[in-house]
């Protein structure tokens, strides 16, 4: 079936199947994202969740199980199937519970902290700018109310113990599943730390506000002598980049180069040249923008809440102000060449150690075949 046909039936009818080649052992649903499986090969892979979507249908289908998809947006999808499994990543846990065979396993796949703390987070975030700038910025992260969490009987987290915590008022079990990355690149031995010192990057996905870059732009504003490369989906939020248009364009220390590709050249010279990322972002499931600085040997300066493990390499930010910024700015600043050298080289082999491909596949492959063997066992 051809690509384009295939996004025709999935448009049409709501739903992608796959076949397993094995002999048939059941069915299941994944209600994620479809067009995962219909880009073109060798496409650029701009977000992680393209490629874990992908694996997880063909880990259930090498253990001989058909996979049904559909987006994890369908309000309109009813199975006619009997389901061995039912996978969702938010609101279709709920939608769809009441229509799946007693039997069937739903599992809750948390890309993300808890819908209440997320959007409690962003509008928080709003609030402290609107005081700050006198200016009200629309929302760009909120998710809709779900009662995932409440219907699934199995729970697969991607984040660490912060966006557990967002979870474990309901009791359930959780699993954690490494996440992976979309690039990974060697480590730079010859990287002149001397002249990066004081340079600093922002990297990351849409939600200005939510990730923090007003608070980044807002320090390196006021600190001439460090540098700022300002890496993000800026102009699709039209409103920050006009509140923000000084600070992103007119500040001779920052610099501001949009949305570029994740593994091209210019985000390559970024990473060489500089030293450390900062990302104060309110609420993530896993900073996917965090890993893939760390492959590329930046130092993480992040919040708790990004939920990656930084160590002893990397730097947790306690009030996420603007001064704690630019106090830990400094801070680095000073340190000198062989420290950083050796946090960077850490930062990056602990990316490669658990945030990979592999990692991940070997991880949900262990998942699955836990639940396989209580299956029959039961």
């Amino acid at each position: 079936m051809s690509i384009f046909f295939n996004r025709i039936y999935v448009k049409i009818f709501g739903v992608l199947h796959l076949h397993t080649e094995k002999p048939i052992r059941g069915d299941v649903l994944l209600s994620y994202i479809p067009y995962a499986f219909l880009r073109p090969e060798n496409s650029q892979e701009s977000h992680t969740n393209y490629w874990e979507c992908r694996e997880m249908a063909r880990i259930f289908l090498d253990l001989g199980y058909n996979v049904d998809v559909i987006d994890w947006k369908n309000d309109s999808f009813l199975p006619k199937k009997k389901y061995s499994y039912f996978i969702d990543i938010h609101s279709n846990m709920e939608r769809l519970s009441p229509f799946l065979p007693k039997d069937c396993i739903k599992i809750f796949h948390a890309t993300g902290a808890h819908w209440l703390f997320q959007n409690h987070a962003e509008y928080s975030r709003l609030l402290q700018l609107q005081k700050r700038r006198h200016a009200t910025l629309m929302p760009r992260r909120v998710m809709p109310p779900s009662l995932a969490m409440e219907n699934a009987d199995v729970v697969v987290m991607l984040g660490n113990e912060f966006t557990e915590k967002t979870y474990n008022y309901s009791g359930k079990k959780i699993h954690h599943i490494p996440l992976s990355a979309t690039h990974t690149f060697p480590f730079s031995e010859e990287k002149n730390i001397e002249s990066a010192k004081k340079n600093f990057v922002w990297f990351g996905g849409a939600g200005m506000v939510h990730k923090g870059l007003d608070l980044v732009l807002e320090a390196f504003a006021e600190m001439p002598e460090y540098q700022l490369s300002v890496c993000g989906p800026i102009r699709s939020e039209k409103d920050f980049e006009k509140e923000y248009w000084k600070e992103l364009y007119e500040t001779k220390n920052i610099t501001a180069f949009g949305k570029i590709d994740a593994g091209g050249d210019v985000f390559r010279k970024i990473a060489e040249s500089s030293v450390a990322l900062i990302y104060p972002s309110c609420s993530e499931g896993g900073g996917g923008s965090v890993i893939h600085c760390m492959h590329a040997g930046l130092i993480p300066i992040i919040s708790f809440e990004s939920s990656v493990n930084v160590g002893q390499f990397g730097i947790l930010l306690k009030e996420n102000t603007v001064e704690e910024i630019q106090r830990t700015v400094r801070l680095i600043a000073v340190e000198t060449s062989e420290k950083i050298k050796v946090h960077s080289k850490q930062a990056w082999e602990y990316a490669r150690a658990n945030h990979s491909r592999e990692e991940f596949s070997k991880e949900y492959l262990l998942f699955v075949q836990k639940l396989e063997s209580e299956k029959n066992n039961a």
